[in-house]
């Protein structure tokens, strides 16, 4: 049974509730038309993916204002589905690179190479074998969209819920070893309530983040390759090639509703339930309020339907699957010295077979021209990225900071946030490559800013998450004894936020790097204006189907990226890790 605070309800609602009624009232009534409104839009989403292929010819994407709902759903189920999928990965492979040092030492490092693989390198390799899964439906197709949009959420998404894993308060740690919880029951007793807050701002901005590449995901163009899904980002994909600003305003005024929706009915319910899993000795007077949520509490019928299922997770989650926590340690902490070292060798071994390979294909395929060219635009990349995530923090961190502190502002920033981070850089594209041609202005400097547009966002979610979960009686001891300035930030809130500034800044490079594929090389009709980089090198490989040139530059984007995570960003994870935990 859920609890219901008395004060948040009607005399008439707590009596029927202390009487047990188990007969429908006003609340079960809404909430059984709302359910059956999503039910219904959901088997129509469905049913349209599985069209045959060849409708995807005799009816194109259509500019038709009155096809945008049909292309609204189609591109939220997707997105959606790809939420899906990212939480099952986080919750498998973060958890896992938590838990183990062997594993860790694999599974971090590839994040930080997947997350550097622009969308565009998934597909090129990947869109021929998912449309091969179904040659003659559109569910193929609708898999590779999918996927793209998968890869543009799960590493943000894995990277904050390792994070939180890794810096739960040790106090905590060993009150669940006192109780001999067993690993299972630590985790979802412990672990994952104190890494909730932090993963749903996440998921917010991982949604977010795939309508930043919900135009590569709809209108794949892979060489001689060519899917366009009905969807809001292949119908602005159609608006930008005709130069239609009308229908760019349009597919944005639609994104915009379908941001809010979704906030309203999914994100913001869950930020106020996942409220009562702050860490804090005393609660905070001002909490995160949602229409729906408190809707939820106040139905009869509804809860009496879903308590034996609240009732058989709660028994599913005291399972003791394994020896209690007081006999266990980190697996490999128990294992042999000779047992790391054999890992270790067979992960070198397999990298350098990995390398080899890679190097005899380049080596047959290209010439050393090709790496320069590679190498030197990777440079020019990272310089915009380090200049652009400087920028981003200065800007983000205090405002981030400034809202997180008070839930009833982050409420209302909430839904604007989410809307400006899954704002298209392409539909900035237009503005942007009209006034560079009619300025004559140096595009390698202000195309920059479109990488940052998406990620930049990464940041403040992360930071907002961070300040929000900041507990409410460490605020209280910094008002006593009269914090104030510049000794409050440095010694107080900083420290606090700064695990999930990490997390934040690290997926925000990665994605200003991924960002630089669309950024790069901006098109308005048969306008074009280039910035000299590694996006731009990617993009025309993939534009004229040159696999080899392709695989350079995404190789060549994977190594900056994981030099520059080990080089920084690692080495404040583990300072955040060692020195500043809330213990």
């Amino acid at each position: 049974m859920v609890f219901v605070p008395r004060d948040r309800l009607s005399q008439r609602d707590a009596a029927e509730l202390t009487e047990g009624r188990i007969l429908p009232n006003g609340y079960d009534i809404a909430v059984f038309a709302l359910v059956l409104a999503v039910g219904i839009l959901l088997i129509h989403g469905a049913a349209a993916m599985h069209a045959p292929m060849a409708a995807l010819d005799t009816h194109p994407v259509s500019l038709d204002i009155r096809h945008l709902p049909e292309y609204g759903l189609r591109t939220t189920l997707r997105m959606f589905a790809a939420m899906a999928a990212s939480l099952l990965f986080t919750f498998t492979f973060a958890t896992w690179a938590s838990k183990s040092r062997r594993a860790e030492r694999v599974i971090v490092p590839a994040l930080d190479i997947l997350q550097s693989v622009p969308v565009l390198g998934f597909l090129t390799f990947t869109v021929t074998f998912f449309i091969g899964l179904a040659p003659n439906s559109q569910f193929g197709a609708e898999l590779a969209s999918i996927f793209a949009i998968f890869t543009s959420q799960a590493w943000n998404m894995a990277f904050s819920f390792y994070q939180s894993l890794r810096t739960v308060p040790r106090d905590l740690d060993e009150v669940s070893r006192g109780y001999g919880f067993s690993s299972w029951q630590r985790f979802w007793r412990l672990e994952a309530p104190f890494a909730a807050p932090g993963l749903i701002w996440n998921m917010m901005m991982s949604m977010s983040g795939g309508w930043f590449f919900v135009v590569a995901s709809e209108a794949i163009t892979v060489g001689n390759t060519t899917v366009t899904l009905p969807g809001i980002g292949s119908y602005l994909s159609v608006a930008i090639a005709q130069k239609n600003f009308a229908a760019v305003g349009w597919a944005v005024l639609a994104m915009g509703v379908l941001i809010l929706l979704y906030d309203q009915l999914l994100f913001r319910p869950i930020v106020a339930w996942a409220d009562k899993f702050r860490v804090e000795m005393t609660a905070s007077n001002d909490r995160p309020q949602s229409w729906l949520y408190d809707l939820l509490r106040r139905t009869q019928l509804l809860k009496r339907v879903i308590s034996p299922l609240e009732r058989a997770w709660d028994r599913l989650m005291l399972v003791r699957l394994s020896k209690p926590m007081q006999t266990q340690a980190r697996d490999d902490d128990a294992a042999s010295g000779w047992g790391d070292r054999v890992w270790q060798v067979s992960i070198w071994i397999a990298g350098a077979i990995g390398l080899w390979i890679v190097f005899e294909y380049a080596r047959r395929t290209l010439t050393w021209s090709d790496l320069a060219a590679a190498l030197g635009g990777g440079f020019a990349t990272l310089l915009r990225v380090i200049v652009l995530i400087a920028l981003a923090s200065v800007v983000w961190v205090p405002i981030g900071v400034w809202i997180g502190l008070r839930p009833r502002v982050a409420q209302l920033v909430q839904p604007l946030a989410q809307f400006f981070a899954a704002f298209p850089a392409n539909v900035l594209f237009p503005f942007a490559v009209v006034a560079i041609v009619s300025t004559h202005a140096n595009p390698d400097i202000w195309l920059s800013p479109l990488m940052v547009l998406g990620t930049q966002w990464y940041i403040l979610f992360n930071v907002i998450a961070g300040a929000s979960a900041f507990p409410s009686d460490l605020r209280e001891v910094s008002s006593v004894y009269r914090l104030r300035s510049w000794t409050w930030w440095r010694r107080v809130i900083l420290p606090g936020i700064f695990p999930y500034y990490l997390t934040g800044a690290l997926t925000a490079s990665g994605g200003s790097w991924n960002a630089s594929i669309v950024a790069e090389l901006a098109r308005w009709g048969d306008d074009k204006v280039e910035a000299y980089g590694l996006g731009s090198y990617i993009a025309h490989a993939t534009e004229a189907g040159d696999y080899p040139r392709v695989v350079l530059g995404v190789g060549v984007m994977a190594v900056f990226v994981t030099l520059f995570n080990r080089a920084l960003w690692r080495r404040l994870y583990v300072y955040a890790e060692r020195r500043l935990r809330l213990d």
